[in-house]
């Protein structure tokens, strides 16, 4: 594609370059759904690993790690962040935007709302760590957007961590997914919401142990189209500064490990060097 701004084909979006942090690997599955929405924008993800998971953690440890990952992604040239982890959304996405006021932030929720729509029978699952379900933004949610539905939430300690291990078909990992799924078939729930961008990658695990009747709500696409929108309304830097299409990946855990991960799970090639 010629790199010139008269060039018809050329989107603001393409210029963009889009940063996007998670307390591990999860944060993956949002980046996936941004590079079918965004092919043309340069994407930035740094995997906390080395402090996963968040939603073990106090919601001051959170904030400061999200802020320092934040100023990171901002220092190589970030137009707009994606906070792809509903437990830092919960714990530091208003922080972030007082800190950036004039930078597009878009976080992570549970989605209650589209799964309070789809449900048949008013029961609604969801699936999310310790921190975010305990977190007044969750609370908050709830209120919104849980009062016509009877709505069971699950703590899924160890998860996360299980999944950020990289082997998602381990005993281990399909012990964890049958015991947190037994309270919600207890329960009747035809609707489950995956409250953990880790979680999208077992949800083949979960529907197999939920059966196929249940209906699984994972928001990574609707954070992607919020991005999309977002990002086609932020001024294209100049055009030799962006790389359209391309992926930096940084780790503060083994970055050889991100790049396996996201060569498997993404069909992604890209290195992965380590968070200063």
């Amino acid at each position: 594609m010629p790199d010139t701004p008269d060039d018809a084909s050329l989107s603001p979006v393409a210029g963009v370059r889009i940063g996007v942090f998670d307390s591990g690997v999860g944060g993956l599955s949002v980046l996936r759904a941004l590079r079918e929405q965004l092919p043309q924008a340069e994407l930035l993800y740094v995997a906390d690993s080395g402090h996963a998971p968040y939603g073990e953690k106090t919601d001051a440890f959170v904030v400061a790690r999200s802020q320092a990952i934040a100023d990171f992604l901002m220092a190589q040239g970030a137009d707009m962040l994606v906070v792809a982890c509903n437990t830092a959304t919960a714990a530091a996405v208003q922080a972030l935007r007082n800190t950036w006021p004039d930078v597009p932030i878009v976080g992570v929720e549970p989605g209650i709302k589209p799964a309070a729509t789809l449900s048949r029978n008013g029961k609604v699952g969801v699936l999310a760590t310790e921190g975010t379900l305990a977190s007044q933004r969750f609370r908050d949610l709830l209120a919104r957007h849980g009062h016509t539905v009877s709505v069971v939430t699950q703590a899924c300690p160890g998860l996360a961590r299980e999944i950020e291990l990289g082997e998602l078909d381990s005993p281990q990992l399909r012990t964890l997914v049958a015991t947190f799924s037994q309270p919600l078939l207890r329960a009747g729930v035809d609707t489950v919401v995956l409250g953990c961008t880790h979680y999208p990658f077992v949800r083949e695990l979960f529907q197999a142990v939920l059966g196929p009747t249940v209906t699984i709500v994972d928001t990574s696409d609707a954070v992607a189209r919020r991005a999309a929108a977002l990002a086609a309304r932020v001024p294209p830097p100049p055009r030799a500064t962006v790389m359209p299409g391309a992926a930096r990946l940084w780790s503060s855990g083994d970055p050889a490990r991100l790049s396996s991960v996201a060569a498997r799970w993404l069909g992604l090639i890209a290195p992965a060097h380590a968070l200063p």
